[in-house]
């Protein structure tokens, strides 16, 4: 393949063209991005300052914050910003960073959200064993796994886009830089790199999927011979976490699991996991944790203390 490029810059079409509805964008998703900043930070301090919020699921949680706050700030800045331009344009490397900036990120939540998965189905069926089969150790690897396992990813990815030639046009129907919209553009014939894209996305998407079905599955029929005071115990320390996959997985499967085609509705469903999704997230963990909505007041009051002081 000839790798003759002659675009040195994209023109992205934005979320939408009307003005007035990009004002009201605009408005919209300023708000839905500070709340991710500071719901997220205010999660990662919470755990890290308290006591209580020791355990294995809270050390998870406050990477998954880490993570939603670097997800979101792939897109969403730029997106806030392109609301109000006429013309959004972005560099051809500025492209490709965001196109690895991205799945590194998604990938990376993919493979934190099917940990955690792992570590409820741990603590519910083998509690006696909990501690010692899920420690600091195990969680250190496994963190760290899930960012290896991001970058792998990445690196496929954006290697499988770069090599493509580019000669124009050069307009991306789509609000920041992805792989399908791309290769629509590239010059060449992309049949071969599509299935790959879609093999690499689809093959831990799949597997993490089948990960987390298969956990949930032994976690329910363990259950079984719990009291029914057990059983709605530990369902309530699980349906935060099943929301937040359904919430995350689903578009992200409507994505990225099918060939290399791109719909009117991607936006929007790009929209729902790249800035929705995150932002929901420490509201789903907050309001349906009583641990962490307690250790969130204890935090809280100290710092209202120290200012009357």
């Amino acid at each position: 393949m000839e790798n003759k490029n002659n675009v040195t810059e994209f023109i992205l079409h934005g979320l939408t063209q009307d003005k007035t509805v990009a004002e009201v964008c605009f408005s919209l998703f300023l708000v839905f991005y500070a709340a991710i900043i500071l719901g997220n930070l205010f999660i990662l301090i919470t755990i890290k300052t308290s006591e209580q919020l020791n355990s294995p699921m809270y050390f998870f949680l406050s990477y998954l914050s880490v993570v939603d706050i670097s997800y979101s700030t792939v897109t969403a800045p730029k997106l806030i910003y392109d609301l109000l331009v006429e013309k959004k344009t972005i560099s051809f490397v500025g492209c490709i960073a965001q196109v690895f900036a991205g799945h590194f990120f998604g990938c990376t939540e993919i493979f934190l959200l099917t940990v955690m998965a792992y570590d409820r189905c741990v603590a519910i069926c083998k509690p006696l064993h909990y501690r010692s089969t899920v420690n600091k150790h195990v969680c250190g690897w496994l963190v760290a796994a899930s960012w290896v396992g991001g970058f792998v990813h990445s690196v496929v990815q954006t290697l499988l886009t770069i090599q493509l030639p580019f000669c124009g046009p050069n307009e991306i129907d789509h609000y920041f830089c992805d792989v399908h919209p791309l290769l629509k553009l590239a010059c060449t014939d992309t049949y071969i790199i599509g299935v790959s894209v879609a093999a690499n996305s689809g093959v831990i998407s799949l597997s993490c999927f089948v990960v987390l079905v298969v956990s949930y599955a032994v976690i329910l029929v363990s259950l079984r011979t719990r009291s029914s005071e057990g059983r709605l115990k530990a369902l309530y320390t699980s349906t935060s976490h099943i929301t937040v996959v359904v919430l995350f997985f689903g578009p992200c499967i409507f994505i990225y699991m099918r060939p290399s085609t791109t719909f009117s509705a991607d936006k929007m469903v790009s929209v729902f996991y790249t800035i929705v999704t995150p932002m929901l997230n420490p509201l789903i963990y907050t309001l349906r944790n009583e641990e962490v909505k307690n250790a969130m007041k204890k935090l809280w009051s100290r710092k209202v203390k120290r200012s009357e002081k």
